[in-house]
């Protein structure tokens, strides 16, 4: 006889139809902690993201309901659609790129820089959408996939160290140590310490914690203002409906459009591999079950993003958290969804943190993109040459467009220079010649 009440029955029975509980050797009670430890792991973004974005003038109120609801639409969307467990958000580096550079070093304002970001956006939804998505991925080198990931993880730690004040501007040596007799600086650095260790001792909430620790430790100092815990989620009018579309369609942004296209585009589809493999279900050359659902949730999900208001969106490693503790199927990313649209209601906190709160996290999250470093062939020059070039160039240059633009055209440098321009795929080839004629007549 079985021991299961007559009231719970329906209910397994819609969730073993929906997500196949049993196919896939799950639970729900099992799909549900998963659901909650992934989103531990990456609720930070809440607090990172408007901390990034009111840097380009924009709302930061206003910004956390945003970030919420289009975490919650791709996570749940990605649950229902594409039954795979993992999570959504807005993507780190992006939103640095969007802040720093393109508002701060190069002028645009928030709403047409917005507009960038979507037609990115839409962009990734045609490449989808005319199957060339998996093309690009086949094509693009090993060494430039790496340069690109690991240039935008340096240039997500140097944001980290300078909003901290580890390090400063300085005019004779271009940057240098800060002042660490102001506790904004201490704070950085410890914030950055105690993720760093929580991490490697395997606690799934590390940076939530350091968030929490070091915004306590500025309540006391007086930085913060405590102004409560729970409200009614604020008004997004203010960057709802801002967005500039039809501005942003200038030949100058040509190129900061291609930059937000390609790398969302690697890093939506390696994470999304990456999540699927730990979850066992991937095969040897990276597809795994229902990956076209996936493709288009995750760019769909860009596209209503920017539209809101809010950086491109992507697939988030963090779920690999989840995975590890058995979650299987989409009801985690479901349950991660539903969490982030109660967070909503928790606004006064975000408006809390202070910069230095989220510096520690954008160092880590730097520490975790350079470490794929350690995949290019240092002992092929023709290999390490344009990886070392991507990925240096990015903080250097102060740009990611410029950083992925050099390294593409290193790689042919080094192909042909070296007679090995065979190696060369029409991809890469036709990538640097669009870079070279922006740099020619654009940039001009």
């Amino acid at each position: 006889m079985s021991n299961q009440s007559p009231g719970s029955m329906p209910q397994q029975s819609l969730f073993q139809r929906v997500f196949k509980l049993q196919e896939h050797g799950t639970t729900v009670r099992t799909e549900v902690v998963a659901g909650f430890t992934t989103f531990l792991t990456m609720v930070y973004i809440v607090f990172v993201n408007p901390q990034i974005l009111s840097i380009a003038g924009m709302d930061i109120q206003a910004v956390f309901v945003t970030t919420c609801l289009i975490a919650a639409f791709g996570s749940i969307l990605m649950g229902l659609l594409a039954n795979l467990p993992i999570a959504i958000a807005p993507a780190m580096g992006l939103n640095a790129f969007f802040a720093f550079v393109v508002v701060g070093a190069m002028g645009y304002s928030w709403q047409v820089a917005m507009g960038a970001v979507f037609w990115g956006a839409v962009g990734l939804f045609i490449l989808t959408l005319f199957r060339i998505r998996y093309w690009i991925i086949a094509n693009i080198p090993l060494s430039l996939r790496v340069g690109i990931t690991s240039g935008i993880g340096l240039f997500i730690a140097m944001m980290g160290l300078k909003n901290s004040g580890i390090i400063v501007a300085n005019p004779d040596t271009l940057v240098s140590i800060g002042n660490f007799t102001h506790h904004n600086v201490w704070l950085g650095a410890l914030g950055f310490f105690i993720i760093a260790i929580l991490a490697a001792r395997n606690i799934h909430a590390a940076v939530l914690v350091s968030i929490v620790v070091t915004t306590l430790i500025g309540l006391a100092l007086g930085d913060v203002q405590f102004t409560g815990i729970f409200s009614m989620p604020p008004s997004v009018m203010t960057v709802v409906g801002q967005v500039d579309i039809m501005g942003s369609l200038d030949l100058a942004l040509s190129g900061v459009i291609f930059a937000f296209m390609l790398v969302n585009l690697f890093d939506s589809s390696g994470t999304m591999i990456g999540v699927t493999d730990k979850a066992g279900i991937s095969d040897s050359r990276g597809t795994f079950p229902r990956m076209k659902q996936a493709l288009y949730v995750d760019s769909l999900s860009s596209v209503a993003g920017s539209a809101m208001g809010t950086s491109s969106v992507t697939a988030y490693i963090e779920s690999t958290s989840g995975v590890s503790i058995g979650g299987r199927t989409g009801l985690t990313a479901i349950v991660v969804g539903v969490l982030f649209l109660l967070t909503m209601f928790i606004s006064p906190l975000a408006g809390m943190v202070p910069a230095y709160a989220t510096a520690g996290a954008l160092i880590y999250v730097g520490v975790l993109m350079t470490s794929s470093l350690t995949r290019v062939k240092w002992e092929d020059l023709t290999e390490s040459v344009p990886a070392f070039i991507t990925a240096v160039m990015m903080p250097f240059s102060f740009s990611i467009t410029e950083g992925i633009a050099l390294g593409f055209i290193a790689y042919c440098a080094m192909k042909i220079g070296t007679g090995r321009w065979r190696e060369l795929g029409p991809c890469v080839i036709l990538v640097s010649i669009l870079f070279i004629l922006k740099m020619v007549l654009v940039d001009a």
